[in-house]
């Protein structure tokens, strides 16, 4: 009966084990998916910028909100990916 025990424990420490490393690679998987978006939408700023700054500034609200898109555009990438984690490690507790 001891030994079932034991067995049943080192089960559920290989299962946690198995699901952290899972949620591990997962977790590296979104990291360089959204890298990779935000840098495309980095460059993408830099050039909007660059316009930006060779125009002529006169309407602060375009560059204010200009800014604040790229920003957006920057953060979404890793927001969106860290929620889908943590609603699919919410689902499978």
């Amino acid at each position: 009966m001891n030994t079932e025990n034991n067995t049943t424990a080192d089960n559920g420490i290989r299962s946690r084990a198995q699901r952290a490393i899972g949620d591990l690679v997962m977790a590296e998987l979104f990291l360089v998916q959204a890298t990779i978006e935000s840098a495309n939408a980095l460059g993408e700023g830099w050039t909007g910028l660059r316009e930006q700054l060779d125009s002529d500034i006169t309407n602060k609200e375009d560059f204010r909100s200009f800014l604040e898109r790229t920003r957006n555009e920057l953060v979404e990438p890793y927001s969106t990916r860290f929620k889908f984690l943590r609603d699919s490690q919410i689902n499978t507790d």
